[in-house]
């Protein structure tokens, strides 16, 4: 136990210091990563997957006679079953096995003991932080405790993780880019999930997708729409979009760039008022239209520290929001200004962050996560990513006005209204790509007239 306070106690000290570089250094506080319940458990649990079926998991001796019983056990339900896990975390790890029918199966697998040690780490975790606040007034940091009280539990349970999955897989069944792994229900329990095998780089892997014939840019734009979707239209958003649960490769059948969506086991539903406060904020930004930006800020409980929370939020500084988020990409001088200030925001930070409606922090961390993504990829701050963003805001908000309309012909008017702003944007997009292209074309000519010029 002492040896797990030790643990905890530098992971607390870690939260102190990533919450005074919070915007800016990609390393934002994940509430669920602070207890010993994030500690590495990658233990051998490959023996016990059939015992839960019939009882619970618990840890088997390597090599003892009870382990090659339910070895066999595993055959009776499996053609083959990988030992080595293809990926391994604090929670759970995933081996490859093939069905008796002949289909590949990824079967995750929780950990031996996370259920019972939970309870535990969490109350330590309090107890700390609760020492953490008498060492430093104005730090607050209850909310982890508060966030990782509601979230573990969910995270914790394998079939509200199919739900999820099936859920987003029907929400967003629209976009054919989209593969959400189909979910095997006759052979999962709450901590067994067996789930269709999917493989593919991942999603930040640049050389994986040189490799595979894969555009950086679509794959960056394909996020943008799943998440924007996500985000504003329906309001439950996948908070884990870490590379390693998000894979890229190209469709079997038609060749085309394909998104896999893994790991639903920690989703935000977001309540209407805040899915539709966090729409019109965002398009005040992207409009650069200052009033709104502060109007909308404080209504997600920013005060007046509504200028730190356009910064938090879009991880650009605040001369650059003021001038326009989508003007220009962030400059390496920029992101070395903004690094390098951090540190005199701590207890404003703090203080945000502790006020901010609880839906906003899951939502922070993904921004952070996909923002990540894109600086890795190379296409952070593109203006398709705003582009996106928009459409999905109109549609959001049009959707809600039209069904407080009181008639047909209100309804009709908002219709119209909708389809001529998206116009709007499809145009803009447009001259953008012929702007492009004529940069292009000139970049072309002039290489070609050197390459012929007498040296």
């Amino acid at each position: 136990m002492a040896r797990k306070a030790l643990k905890l106690a530098s992971w607390t000290s870690v939260a102190l210091a990533a919450s005074g570089v919070y915007l800016y250094s990609n390393n934002y506080l994940d509430p669920n990563d602070f207890g010993a319940v994030r500690v590495g458990r990658a233990v051998a649990t490959t023996a016990v997957i059939s015992y839960d079926y019939l009882t619970s998991l618990r840890s088997v001796p390597y090599g003892s006679e009870e382990y090659l019983q339910r070895r066999s056990q595993i055959h009776d339900l499996f053609l083959s079953f990988d030992d080595t896990p293809l990926g391994a975390a604090s929670l759970a790890q995933v081996h490859k096995a093939v069905l008796h029918d002949g289909r590949t199966v990824a079967v995750k697998v929780q950990h031996p003991k996370v259920q019972a040690q939970s309870s535990k780490d969490i109350l330590l975790m309090e107890v700390l932080v609760l020492a953490v606040k008498q060492l430093f007034p104005d730090f607050e940091f209850m909310w982890l405790v508060d966030e990782a009280k509601k979230n573990l539990p969910l995270e914790l349970d394998f079939l509200n993780e199919g739900r999820n999955a099936e859920k987003v897989a029907h929400m967003l069944k629209h976009f054919d880019f989209l593969k959400v792994p189909q979910i095997h229900w006759e052979l999962s329990t709450k901590r067994v999930l067996l789930m269709e095998f999917a493989e593919g780089g991942q999603v930040n892997d640049r050389a994986y997708m040189e490799k595979n014939g894969i555009d950086v840019n679509e794959i960056s734009c394909h996020l943008g729409k799943m998440y924007s979707e996500m985000i504003f239209v329906n309001g439950f958003v996948h908070c884990d979009p870490h590379p390693g649960n998000i894979l890229v490769r190209r469709h079997s059948d038609t060749g085309k760039a394909e998104i896999v969506l893994l790991d639903h086991g920690l989703y935000q539903v977001l309540t209407e008022e805040f899915r539709l406060d966090y729409c019109r904020l965002w398009q005040s930004l992207i409009w650069t239209d200052m009033e709104r930006v502060k109007q909308y800020s404080q209504r997600l409980g920013a005060a007046e520290l509504y200028p730190l929370f356009a910064c938090m939020l879009t991880a650009r500084s605040w001369d650059s929001v003021k001038r326009g988020i989508g003007q220009a990409p962030v400059s390496a001088t920029e992101d070395s200004e903004i690094r390098s200030n951090a540190a005199c925001y701590l207890s404003e930070i703090s203080q945000l962050l502790n006020h901010v409606p609880r839906q906003m922090l899951l939502i922070l961390k993904t921004n952070d996560l996909l923002r990540s993504i894109e600086t890795t990829l190379g296409t952070r701050s593109s203006a398709s990513s705003f582009l996106n963003m928009s459409r999905c805001c109109i549609r959001a908000l049009a959707e809600h006005r039209k069904r407080d309309a009181g008639s047909f012909f209100r309804r009709t008017q908002i219709s119209f209204s909708e389809a001529f702003s998206l116009w709007q944007i499809n145009l803009h997009e447009l001259l953008l790509r012929v702007k492009g292209l004529r940069l292009l074309c000139w970049v072309s000519t002039l290489l070609g007239w050197l390459t012929r010029a007498p040296h």
